[in-house]
């Protein structure tokens, strides 16, 4: 898929779609356990990604629940993926349980659309933005800020990626351009980091002008993730928690806002415009 392995998080996807895919057809779990001569409670590790998925066992369930032969083919492929370590197993002890699976997900995806409410989206941070972002919050320890930014900034090379670079899009809220996280001098490199990145043939961000009024992004921030081998997935954190959004009719949702939102906001050459307005004052 990309260049970043993490076994859990393909188990993860894999298994949303195993699971997408058997309430389709409307078999229950003790029907499709029939079909591996299992018990249900495997089918159930199966959808979780608890378990290791074997391309025989998709492709005998996606049989027996009617997907087309390219479904088939495409998950027993992804389910033949050897078993190594998460690329970001070295810093495991600053992801929390809830966040690692997006990790995962963030680096098998082809495409990420961004909408952020209150900061700059983490794959456009500046190693100095990022820090400001981060201490002080009741999220990370003051001991192990400087490691999550580090994380962050790894995540951001998937930009860069000679074999698969990620397409980003960003939906930023006006205001975010205006909150001086880490003081003036850090928003001012900041906000010319942004005017970089927005140069860059696969990143296009796009700031949505607070004079637009209510819009449907008024649901709070979120991300959506593309793969090239997998369907959608949208993200959404809470305080302590993060939710996976993995129906296939609620994912058309949020594919359906970010389309609503990129036509609300500014263009990319008036998004460049924009924050150079707030470059010259900040100068």
């Amino acid at each position: 898929m990309a260049d970043r392995d993490d076994p859990a998080a393909l188990r993860w996807l894999i298994g949303v779609e195993l699971g997408n895919f058997r309430k389709r057809s409307g078999m229950r779990a003790t029907d499709a356990a029939k079909v591996l001569r299992c018990s249900s409670g495997k089918i159930g590790h199966m959808e979780s990604g608890r378990n290791q998925q074997q391309p025989a066992e998709v492709t005998a369930l996606l049989g027996a629940y009617g997907a087309d032969l390219a479904d088939i083919e495409r998950l027993a492929s992804l389910s033949g993926g050897a078993d190594r370590p998460a690329w970001w197993a070295p810093w495991a002890d600053v992801v929390p349980e809830w966040l690692r699976t997006f990790i995962g997900l963030e680096g098998f995806a082809s495409a990420v659309s961004d909408y952020s409410t209150f900061v700059v989206p983490a794959l456009l941070q500046t190693r100095e933005y990022s820090l400001g972002a981060t201490v002080g919050g009741s999220r990370v320890r003051p001991d192990r800020a400087e490691r999550v930014v580090g994380l962050r900034m790894e995540r951001q090379r998937r930009l860069d990626s000679e074999s698969a670079p990620l397409r980003l899009l960003a939906l930023i809220e006006e205001s975010v351009l205006d909150r001086p996280i880490g003081g003036p001098a850090v928003l001012r490199r900041q906000l010319e980091h942004l005017i970089s990145q927005s140069e860059r043939d696969n990143v296009e961000i796009r700031v949505l002008p607070t004079s637009v009024g209510l819009h449907d992004g008024g649901v709070g921030p979120f991300k959506l993730l593309d793969f090239a081998q997998a369907q959608s997935i949208a993200y959404v954190e809470s305080i302590t928690d993060a939710l996976y959004v993995q129906d296939h009719v609620q994912v058309s949702d949020y594919t359906w806002t970010v389309a609503s939102l990129r036509e609300l906001a500014l263009s990319p050459a008036d998004t460049r415009e924009a924050i150079r307005a707030r470059l010259a004052v900040l100068s």
